[in-house]
């Protein structure tokens, strides 16, 4: 994984020093090689020490392997992880700049939502999903789509489902919650009262909750068992939700083919539904 990728995803955990330093070694990873700690440390106006620990803290022995370390992300192509299929646009495409930056910046988010969610909270998601009674799920206004999507996905596998997009109807509906049932709670900024009280309640019946927002800090992640999230940075505002709906929905699928893959019962179920759906649509 790119130590670019890396820095971009824990930028918003770290101390005011270090988001000086990250944001340099951002804008200016072509000119590092150039800087030595302490010429790093003058141009910020910092100390010495914090460019190596800056250094240790992102898991290197000290500055030099992390210069080498952003040097060879550099020479791949600006630290993006290479997913081209080798075939240029054509030149008299008008739009092919603009797909292929749009591209470009959907799968630096989704490498940095990767990143972040580590494999073996993934595992465990999609294990209490599956040994779950009932799995609820809420997403209030746009995180109503993505929710309202992952819900049809779990009911055509044959996993309970309960879903709304009404906070006050989800209060009444999580009085039939029992032990070991799932809440599944989106919410792109996790800044929403009624879903905080809704997780409350839910996990005093001894259920498990799972959020899915932003990687900033949020009050709903304070109620979460487990919390999926999601790395999603531009700004233009007309182009961060896209890329956080795309991460978003890499994340949630990878989710999906974890379930598929445990369960050839589920995935017979799934089948079986496709094909019953589609008996409906031919008649």
């Amino acid at each position: 994984m790119s130590p670019l990728l890396k820095i971009r995803a824990e930028r918003d955990q770290m101390s005011a020093i270090e988001r000086r330093i990250a944001d340099f070694l951002l804008e200016n990873a072509h000119l590092l090689r150039d800087y030595s700690s302490q010429q790093l440390a003058n141009a910020l106006g910092i100390s010495q020490s914090s460019v190596v620990k800056f250094s240790q803290k992102l898991g290197f022995k000290g500055y030099p392997d992390l210069k080498y370390s952003v040097g060879q992300a550099v020479a791949r192509g600006g630290g993006a992880e290479d997913g081209g299929n080798g075939t240029e646009p054509r030149i008299d495409d008008p739009h092919a700049a603009l797909a292929q930056d749009l591209w470009h910046l959907k799968a630096l988010a989704e490498a940095e939502t990767r990143l972040i969610n580590p494999p073996e909270n993934i595992d465990a998601i999609a294990h209490a999903i599956l040994q779950a009674g009932k799995v609820f799920i809420i997403g209030l206004g746009e995180d109503g789509i993505p929710a309202r999507a992952f819900a049809t996905r779990l009911s055509m596998l044959g996993i309970v489902t309960v879903h709304y997009v009404d906070a006050i109807l989800m209060q009444a509906g999580v009085s039939s919650a029992a032990p070991g049932d799932v809440l599944m709670v989106f919410s792109e900024h996790g800044r929403q009262p009624a879903l905080c009280q809704i997780s409350r309640l839910f996990r005093e019946r001894v259920g498990r909750v799972v959020t899915i927002t932003r990687h900033t800090p949020n009050p709903l992640r304070a109620h979460a068992d487990a919390a999926l999230l999601v790395s999603a940075h531009d700004e233009r505002r007309h182009i961060e939700p896209l890329l956080y709906q795309s991460a978003l929905q890499h994340l949630l699928d990878l989710i999906f083919i974890l379930l598929c893959d445990a369960s050839e019962e589920r995935r017979l179920q799934l089948d079986l539904n496709f094909e019953r759906m589609q008996d409906l649509l031919d008649h």
